[in-house]
């Protein structure tokens, strides 16, 4: 916390030489610290009110109601020159840390080459969410609340990007990212995943055993360790490159990465020492090569984007039960306008693994009689060979724009889940009020069926500057 406020304490500090006059222009007749060149510094952001309610606890009585954290908040500071530019975004919240980095950046200009380094949220790929090639930043599904723009899902990530401009239409980008962070969902409460309860059988392993089977010293202080690697290493690192093109009136894109897939690999251990039972669950994170194309063009009154990628991982056989296998992704979506004043935005992502017949339904065994389903052995059994999902948007303004109806959904195919989030929004200049809602259905097996005692509703107010 006490760097947090360094960083903006220092910021204020160096905004502070700057009366109302100089604000944006250079001194008249001084040097300035960009050497006497224009400064222009913006401060910005936004506060926000809501009340958010879960209908199943409506149903239990007022003693069950919870609105959690009514304010919330976000200060946006900027310093831009001709040749350089730097950024602090903050979140504000009334938790236990009131204050937390969104972005921190620099970025120099040197001609047509542009570095930039700090706390960064890069979109890499044409899709307008979730596309197979934006795989630079994990997402955040620790609360499913919000999901009206992907950017809010995105965590930061400490990299180096440059990037250089070839002609008129065409880009060269590579980055680095020097360690790595998966996808993060609730530790607790209400949000945790359903698939964390089939790691938690282990748990109840002990209880399990059937009786007389081990002496009863064996058995005591009996727990399961959860071991997490050390993700901060250089070891740990990603890195990728991206040419984007314009050819007539299409856009074209072309790009690779070396990076760790977000979603974990557990192992599991079971010894039985001298003294005592032990357990652990061992969690990594597969490395992964992915080489993708993009497409994006305006075609018949249609605004269509396309993406294609393969990820190509160590298990090149699909027999290795510790390592995803390899597949092919692909997104295609558009958005078009269409009578009455509608708009429709529909996208559909795909995954196909490859070498799926070669995944076995092992069940894990520690050697010894136990009366518990525990997880497959492979990773990857019990799945499908696909993993579908369309994402549609559907929505119309009237007034001047000033309200909005609109009415968002997620399908899983497979999975027979789907998340719907309908909403109206009023705008008057920098004050919107929002009503919305999410209602999680479909099997309980699926990522947004599992879900489907946190349907809510939600009111906000919210001002921006």
């Amino acid at each position: 916390m006490r760097y947090i406020n360094c960083i903006v304490l220092a910021f204020l500090f160096a905004l502070a030489p700057l009366s109302a006059q100089d604000f944006g222009f250079g001194n008249d007749g001084g040097d300035n610290a960009s050497g006497g060149k224009p400064v222009n510094v913006t401060v910005g952001g936004e506060v926000s009110a809501s009340l958010l309610g879960y209908i199943d606890d409506f149903s239990k009585g007022r003693d069950h109601i919870d609105f959690g954290e009514i304010f919330s908040g976000k200060l946006n500071f900027s310093a831009e020159t001709p040749f350089a530019d730097g950024v602090i975004n903050l979140k504000i919240q009334t938790t236990e840390q009131p204050v937390s980095v969104d972005e921190a950046y620099v970025r120099a200009y040197f001609g047509a080459l542009e570095i930039e380094g700090g706390l960064r949220k890069l979109t890499w790929g044409k899709a307008d969410s979730f596309g197979p090639l934006d795989v630079i930043n994990p997402l955040d599904y620790s609360e499913l609340t919000d999901l009206s723009d992907p950017m809010n899902l995105k965590i930061a990530r400490p990299l180096i990007h440059a990037s250089i401009r070839i002609g008129s239409f065409s880009k060269l980008e590579g980055v680095f990212v020097p360690t790595f962070e998966p996808l993060r969902y609730a530790a607790e409460g209400r949000w945790v995943p359903a698939q964390m309860a089939e790691l938690n059988k282990l748990s109840t392993l002990v209880d399990n055993l059937p009786e007389g089977l081990l002496p009863p010293e064996l058995l005591a202080d009996f727990k399961v360790d959860i071991n997490q690697p050390d993700t901060s290493k250089l070891e740990y690192f990603q890195a990728g490159a991206r040419f984007t093109t314009t050819i007539g009136p299409a856009d074209f894109g072309l790009q690779y990465y070396f990076g760790r897939l977000t979603r974990p690999v557990p192992t599991y251990t079971f010894t039985m020492p001298p003294d005592k039972i032990s357990a652990a669950i061992n969690f990594d994170y597969n490395t992964y090569h992915q080489i993708g194309i993009d497409w994006a063009q305006a075609l018949l009154g249609f605004n269509i984007r396309a993406e294609f990628a393969a990820n190509i991982t160590r298990d090149l056989s699909g027999e290795d039960p510790s390592i995803y296998n390899p597949a092919l992704l692909w997104s295609f979506g558009f958005d078009r306008d269409l009578f009455l004043g509608l708009n429709l935005n529909v996208q559909c992502n795909e995954s196909i693994r490859l070498m799926h017949n070669k995944i076995k339904n092992d069940k894990l065994s520690f050697g010894i009689p136990l009366e518990l389903d525990l997880p497959p052995l492979d990773i990857e059994a019990g799945t499908d060979k696909t993993s579908t999902q369309i994402i549609a948007v559907l929505s119309r303004k009237f007034f001047r724009d000033e309200l909005e109806l609109r009415f968002a959904s997620i399908w899983e195919i497979e999975a027979k889940d789907y998340l719907l989030m309908p909403a109206v929004i009023l705008t008057k200049d920098t004050v919107s009020v929002e009503f919305s809602g999410g209602i999680f259905g479909g099997k309980k097996e699926g990522q947004f069926g599992q879900y489907h005692n946190n349907n809510f509703v939600k009111v906000s107010l919210t001002y921006s500057f």
